[in-house]
């Protein structure tokens, strides 16, 4: 068990790894909180079921960290890239469409005073 434990755990430091390259290689703030939150996500969901291949007493309190890091760590990151927007950090170049804008617009249109 000690050596699945460990591979487990060796993966998700891989995908943790591969995630720090691709945070530096993104262009703009809200591709790297898409990066960073999947990968660091997965990472150490990894880490932590690895951990409990490798210590099996551990397992319930690591069940309850994984629950906790799957329902903290998309609302944090969806609350940042609301803020970068709302203070108008700027898209990359290469961003095609603003699709929060447009629903802004939708919402504006609908709500108007008659």
């Amino acid at each position: 068990m000690e050596i699945i434990g460990a591979i487990i755990t060796l993966f998700g430091s891989f995908v943790l790894l591969v995630a720090s390259i691709g945070l530096v290689r993104m262009p703009d703030v809200y591709n790297r909180l898409q990066v960073g939150t999947k990968a660091t996500t997965l990472g150490t969901i990894l880490s932590l079921v690895g951990l409990a291949f490798v210590v099996p007493g551990w397992t319930a309190k690591l069940i309850l960290l994984i629950i906790f890091i799957m329902m903290t760590n998309p609302v944090s990151s969806h609350v940042l890239a609301r803020v970068a927007y709302f203070i108008k950090i700027p898209f990359t170049s290469r961003t095609v469409t603003d699709k929060l804008k447009l629903s802004d617009k939708a919402l504006r249109i609908e709500h108007e005073p008659k």
